[in-house]
């Protein structure tokens, strides 16, 4: 061959090329070029698993966390390698319209109707008029997480008894289980009304319905009313078989969550967190402004009525009216919204407490008829 002639070259090995998304000369980068649809779906997936409402609150507020999420998830399978040439824009009319569009996609219905039970669990002391408004929105479109947990604070924090109710309400009726057995508590005690509103019956049917979702609480309920005869015809051997049930579940439960897995109780442990620790906040307020208990200031709407909590520590629920939950029929001094609160604390602290109330009141009877 010539020395001249150009020797041919085989042809190189094929390579991946990356797909250069320019920007033809404007502001636009690849945010702007994806679909609102596609943005949609990877918010409400971000909500679906968020582990906490800052999850949800700060895909609001910007978004290159999310647009770089969006084209991972969706294209790295695809193996495509988006580049965009030119300097990031910094300040401009061109941001102001992304952030603007992120938000309204970010707070779409369609986004807030699938918040996670821990994207709505707003602590106490990040409770503010924003996080109420973000809760109402979630409620607002759809999301029963959001019902329960607002209707809860509405119902026995806020004093706004006929909205908490409406909110359970609905998230009960798509098929929540602890909203399920949050009114089936309501029904059983009367609250937010008098003791002939009281129903037993719906209670059991109440608690029937969420124990057959798998909800514990509402299965040890169940136990109780079907060992004492109570809302429903009284079946001693079904109720121990319950109870037994429950405890099973609470023990595997509380195996989960020593391995990081969350089941549908997260909703109700967060709302509950919530309802102690706002009590907890203004029982110090009112000890601060020298109130004595059951004194005006010891909580929101009381009326100036002697109100008492649940005594089982972890519940946070208080009476709607006075002498409302029943009492421990041996000191008299504990009260509980339900069977299940009580048989809870019994185990865990009032067995002891009931005890040393006991001695201390047979003594003074002791120290009574010495005197006497």
């Amino acid at each position: 061959m010539a020395s001249g002639a150009a020797s041919p070259r085989s042809p190189p090995a094929a390579k991946k090329r990356a797909v250069v998304v320019a920007g033809d000369g404007d502001d636009s980068d690849v945010f702007d070029r994806l679909p609102d649809d596609i943005v949609l779906v990877v918010l409400s997936r971000l909500a679906a698993n968020a582990a906490s409402p800052a999850d949800v609150a700060s895909a609001a507020l910007t978004y290159v966390a999310a647009a770089a999420a969006a084209l991972f998830f969706l294209l790295f399978p695809l193996g495509v390698v988006f580049v965009r040439r030119g300097e990031e824009i910094s300040h401009g009319c061109a941001r102001g319209r992304r952030c603007r569009r992120f938000r309204e996609l970010a707070t779409h219905p369609a986004v807030l109707s699938r918040a996670s039970a821990a994207a709505v669990a707003v602590r106490w002391g990040a409770w503010s008029e924003a996080a109420h408004r973000f809760l109402r929105r979630c409620a607002a479109a759809g999301s029963l997480h959001a019902c329960y947990f607002l209707g809860m604070v509405r119902f026995y924090c806020l004093g706004s008894r006929a909205t908490g109710a409406a909110l359970l309400g609905r998230a009960a009726g798509g098929g929540h289980a602890p909203a399920l057995y949050a009114l089936a508590v309501v029904q059983f005690n009367g609250s937010g009304g008098g003791k002939a509103d009281k129903d037993a019956r719906a209670g059991v049917a109440l608690c029937a319905r969420a124990a057959w979702l798998g909800h514990t609480p509402a299965l040890r309920e169940l136990g109780h009313c079907l060992q004492d005869g109570y809302g429903a015809r009284r079946d001693a051997p079904a109720g121990r078989r319950l109870l037994l049930h429950a405890a099973a579940r609470e023990h595997l439960s509380w195996k989960k969550h020593n391995h990081g897995h969350h089941d549908g109780s997260a909703a109700e442990d967060a709302v509950s967190r919530f309802m102690v620790a706002w009590w907890d906040s203004h029982r110090a307020k009112a000890a601060a402004r020298g109130c004595l208990p059951g004194e005006h200031g010891d909580g929101e709407h009381d009326g100036g009525e002697d109100l008492r909590l649940c005594s089982h520590a972890r519940c946070g629920r208080r009476e709607t009216r006075r002498h409302e939950f029943r009492r421990c029929s041996v000191c008299g001094a504990a009260s509980y919204c339900s069977r299940a609160c009580q048989a809870l604390d019994w185990k865990r602290a009032h067995r002891a407490q009931c005890a040393a109330a006991r001695w201390l009141a047979a003594a003074a009877a002791a120290a009574d008829g010495v005197a006497h």
